[in-house]
């Protein structure tokens, strides 16, 4: 005897149809009221004061003080993060001089980055009574210190900028832990040699060398200087070859003690 097949009438497949539907509906309904209130909760939110920048962050700055970057920027905290033109508040911040490069970028939830990238200062020269800074590139910061950082060396003389130039590209060049040995750094052109330079060194050895090869030599400084007497006065010759010179003085002075 063959099973007979349940037949399922209209009617009866009608009030599911119906419900599957209003499921459907109502899926689609919730689906787009949550667009609709995600949409307001973001124009409520770019209209609010919880949009508004709640932090001011300066990264890379290693000479201009923070409040001095922020406060070229023209950025405040009740600036409407999303709203700021940051191309105006970064051509603001690149006209102070020792400013090379500068980008900003937004962080959730309410923090804009300044990250700076400084033109260093690798001398001090002074100008009208006053010191103004040697920057990397060869510029003379308009800025004036009564007395001169302790960061770079003080430069003497160079009233050529073509050397002038030159001595900045070195110093750049050199590693600041070197930089900081140096106190003075003197222009002392010669007929034969227009680099010739003399420096006076923290330690208290007076150096004459070039500017054509002061970077490269100076590197060498410490381990030499290290193996030199430093009861001896005398010159470090760093240029063309390295040798010392003790003082002639100093030199009359021993031989005539030696001869008592």
């Amino acid at each position: 005897m063959s099973e007979k097949k349940k037949i399922v009438s209209i009617e009866d497949r009608i009030p599911k149809l119906k419900q599957a539907r209003k499921k459907k509906a109502n899926r689609r309904l919730i689906f787009y009221l949550s667009i609709f209130f995600v949409l307001i909760s973001i124009i409520v939110y770019l209209q609010s004061p919880l949009s508004n920048i709640h932090r001011l962050e300066v990264k890379g700055n290693d000479f201009l003080p923070k409040e001095t970057i922020i406060q070229s920027s023209g950025l405040t905290t009740s600036d409407n993060m999303w709203r700021i033109d940051k191309d105006e508040a970064i051509k603001r911040i690149e006209e102070n001089e020792e400013v090379e490069k500068v980008s900003i970028s937004r962080g959730f939830p309410a923090t804009v980055t300044i990250k700076v990238s400084e033109l260093g200062r690798v001398g001090y020269l002074q100008l009208d009574g006053s010191y103004r800074a040697l920057l990397t590139n060869g510029s003379i910061s308009e800025k004036k210190w009564d007395q001169p950082k302790s960061d770079a060396p003080i430069l003497y003389g160079f009233s050529d900028d073509k050397y002038l130039d030159e001595m900045a590209e070195e110093l750049d060049q050199l590693p600041a832990s070197i930089t900081r040995l140096i106190s003075e750094i003197h222009y002392k052109p010669t007929e034969d040699n227009p680099y010739v330079i003399q420096l006076f060194m923290n330690d208290g050895m007076e150096v004459q060398g070039t500017i054509r090869t002061f970077a490269t030599n100076m590197e060498a400084y410490p381990s030499i200087a290290a193996q030199l007497d430093p009861e001896v006065d005398g010159i470090l010759h760093m240029g063309v070859g390295t040798y010392f010179e003790p003082s002639e003085k100093k030199e009359e002075d021993k031989e005539s003690e030696e001869g008592q």
